[in-house]
């Protein structure tokens, strides 16, 4: 039997007016710590038989309920009066496992159903009931257990975004996960994110939270990464806020009264010292960065026979924190990051970004050209600019990049990818993957010099 059976006929765009009005009476916000039609995912993208672009339905929560420091904390979603309370309960919980959101409620309008995901508790409030946000935040730290100085650190927010720009819900979970796992003392992290799904603007997120703690007083960070346009982009774009508190390591040395040095392997790292002169890393003490943010922690930093691996066993004392696209798991675990910095703590995959519609699909297209095929026999005046090889030597494909990089090669693959983008664009944002970093350079060259020749033409 209903209590209020002048709701039977009430929709669920009606029953979200009691639910707002709930939220309200218990002090949730909109814009401030509750958002109305949260926006999850995009929907996948799909190239229609024309060629044009449709996405499917986006993914909404009815409500999401932010903690103090901006993280998701539960999800609300609304059902009609007729309904049980607990009907839309599953679909709750669904949407607060992807946002990492501890809680999940539903309510149709008579009273909520509520669910706690860390203890599998499951309550009932009516109306006049709702959790404060106090209240919410207080029983998630508990069940966290953590103490006083662990949440101090937990509950810093994000960093507010002028322009609205705000973390997507996967990037919300690293930022996280990693400040959480830093509370809590975990010196080894890393975290997995696909290419294009915007590591460097979350990295920025992690450390503007953890500086904004009491825990942060004289803390110094070495963002390492192995390109210059790693570090020129990342400083002058999502690292921009952090203004006069960076400075780039150049020169190999750099004025250590900052917070934040950008650097290079390189410009840590010396090959052709004279035996026992210190190396250009060892100009800082060893304890003197607190967290090292490894940006492309697959290239190298984590052999164990790497130079670069050197920086990171000097500055042993210091939380290390791995970002990459590509986790490597060798059963070598000296050559391992998985084997470095442990298992991620989450990883965004790019099927999951093509998923949920902020990656694009990708077509796939093959080229065999005929040494990649069947190898290749040098003539002898490719064998005579190569060490240790003759005339009539032969290649397998394997090798053909590290040892022979024949420019014919990659001219053909440069004209099938461009005429590839000419087809669908050739404004079209695209990735190309190489298997080694010399291929990826003769590819690079490859791509310039194709499209110049087709300029003058």
């Amino acid at each position: 039997m209903l209590l209020f059976p002048y709701l039977v006929d009430v929709n669920e765009t009606e029953t979200r007016e009691f639910i707002t009005e709930s939220l309200k009476k218990s002090g949730w916000q909109l814009h401030k710590n509750m958002r109305y039609e949260y926006k999850i995912t995009d929907g996948r993208v799909h190239i229609n038989d024309d060629d044009e672009v449709v996405r499917e339905k986006a993914l909404y929560a009815d409500y999401l309920l932010f903690a103090p420091n901006g993280k998701p904390l539960a999800v609300v979603e609304a059902k009609r009066a007729a309904q049980l309370e607990g009907t839309g309960i599953q679909q709750a919980i669904n949407y607060a496992k992807l946002l990492d959101a501890p809680f999940a409620l539903s309510s149709n309008g008579l009273s909520f159903e509520f669910y706690c995901l860390a203890t599998a508790r499951q309550e009932t409030f009516d109306m006049e009931s709702f959790p404060t946000q106090k209240e919410l935040w207080e029983r998630y730290c508990t069940n966290q257990n953590y103490n006083s100085e662990q949440i101090e650190i937990v509950e810093k927010p994000y960093y507010n975004d002028a322009d609205g720009r705000e973390p997507r819900y996967y990037q919300r979970i690293v930022i996280d996960r990693v400040v959480e796992a830093f509370a809590r003392g975990q010196k080894r992290m890393m975290f997995v994110m696909a290419t294009g799904t915007g590591k460097t603007y979350t990295a920025f997120q992690i450390l503007y939270r953890l500086l904004q703690s009491s825990k942060s007083s004289n803390m110094r960070i070495l963002y390492l990464a192995d390109r210059n346009v790693l570090i020129d982009q990342t400083m002058l774009q999502d690292f921009k806020p952090f203004g006069k508190k960076m400075v780039k390591i150049e020169q190999r040395s750099a004025d250590q009264s900052h917070e934040i040095f950008m650097s290079l392997y390189q410009q840590l790292v010396e090959y052709n010292l004279p035996a026992g002169a210190p190396q250009p890393y060892e100009q800082f003490n060893k304890d003197f960065f607190d967290i090292i943010m490894v940006d492309e922690c697959h290239r190298g930093s984590a052999k164990a026979n790497s130079e670069w691996r050197k920086i990171l066993d000097y500055f042993s004392s210091a939380t290390q924190i791995g970002m990459t696209a590509t986790p490597r798991d060798d059963q070598d675990a000296n050559s391992s990051n998985i084997g470095y910095f442990g298992e991620p703590l989450y990883t965004y995959s790019l099927k999951q970004g093509i998923q949920d519609g902020f990656l694009a699909p990708y077509r796939i297209t093959q080229v065999f050209i005929n040494v990649d095929t069947d190898g290749y026999r040098l003539n002898d005046s490719e064998a005579a600019s190569i060490e240790d090889k003759k005339g009539g030597d032969f290649v397998f494909q394997k090798d053909l990049p590290r040892i022979v990089g024949i420019e014919d090669h990659y001219l053909v693959a440069a004209k099938r990818i461009t005429d590839m983008l000419e087809e669908i664009g050739p404004m079209t944002k695209t990735i190309v993957f190489c298997d080694e970093e010399i291929d990826a350079a003769h590819m690079r060259k490859a791509l310039i010099q194709y499209n110049q020749q087709r300029q003058v033409e």
